[in-house]
């Protein structure tokens, strides 16, 4: 029986996100208009959290972070994607294949568990506010970051490792618009039963976990804005905690739809628009929700355009 590695030089085909290639014009136009508006948000983000010295602080610096990855993370699909529109042939070769699935599960995981710190640094700076320089000091800022890095990059290491030297079968279609297990996973010709318990635990961990922290905090948050009987303070909270976690409930709740699900469940269609949710539409909105319902990153912005 041949196997996977026994075929590394064979290609993949994409599908795309409509199997006919309908509206391919119109669509490479709407995601490439997606893809530059993500770059300009965060690229303008980066730039300001790092000029300006009122935003040197932990909860800036994270976010930062989160707009590097999701640069990073918005790039390792549309490109292809954007390209895949106006071409007649759709395919990625073995390696592009292999290196799309490791940079997506690296960058996705590092998002969930940066969201994660993030809301921890928010908890300790309402709650804690004379212990917070203790806790959210510099070095232990660079070692959230590390350790979300290091983590993410070993998680994503060990699963693409295992799924590429699965047997695939010798069509290779990908009923995707980019790399992502849950699409390879039919076109392995063994049971991957056991494997998909393997994903489930690590989406566990590194999702599940920190979307519960996260939704846990705010709870926290809210309940003591209520109590202090404060309308404006009030108004304020619901508001600002309401879009930050639109946006990550956006993310966490389609990633783990995704890869909770065996694979016999997944729908290719209902697969494609959930992608899209959190591979291109959550790094689109990050920068604009974090920023443009934030003072001290709009003050910032005044003062450097004058």
């Amino acid at each position: 029986m041949e196997t996977g590695n026994h075929s590394c030089g064979t290609d993949f085909t994409l599908v795309g996100l409509f199997q006919y290639g309908h509206m391919d014009t119109f669509l490479f136009t709407v995601i490439t208009l997606l893809f530059a508006v993500a770059l300009i948000g965060n690229i303008t983000l980066v730039h300001l959290i790092r000029l300006d010295q009122t935003l040197h602080t932990p909860m800036y610096f994270l976010l930062s972070q989160l707009s590097v990855i999701d640069m990073m993370y918005i790039s390792t699909a549309v490109p292809k994607m954007a390209a895949n529109f106006l071409s007649d042939t759709k395919t990625i070769s073995f390696l592009g294949c292999l290196i799309q699935v490791f940079v997506f599960l690296t960058l996705a995981c590092c998002e969930a568990l940066l969201l994660g710190f993030m809301s921890f640094d928010r908890y300790i700076a309402i709650f804690q506010p004379l212990h917070y320089p203790v806790f959210m000091s510099r070095k232990i800022c660079c070692s959230m970051v590390a350790s979300a890095w290091s983590s993410s990059s070993i998680n994503a290491l060990v699963h693409t490792v295992y799924v590429f030297q699965l047997p695939f079968c010798g069509s290779r279609i990908v009923n995707h618009f980019f790399c992502e297990i849950p699409s390879l996973l039919p076109l392995v010709y063994e049971d991957t039963s056991q494997y998909e318990h393997l994903i489930v635990m690590s989406v566990l961990v590194l999702v599940l976990i920190p979307f519960l922290a996260i939704l846990a905090s705010y709870a926290r948050v809210l309940v003591v804005v209520y109590q202090m009987g404060s309308e404006k303070g009030q108004s304020r909270a619901v508001s600002t905690c309401s879009s930050h976690l639109t946006v990550a409930s956006l993310f966490y709740v389609t990633g783990l739809c995704t890869y909770t699900q065996p694979h016999s469940l997944h729908s290719p269609g209902r697969d494609k628009v959930v992608a899209l949710l959190y591979s291109i539409i959550t790094p689109v909105l990050n920068p604009f929700i974090y920023s443009l319902r934030n003072k001290e990153v709009m003050g910032a912005l005044r003062r450097h355009m004058g």
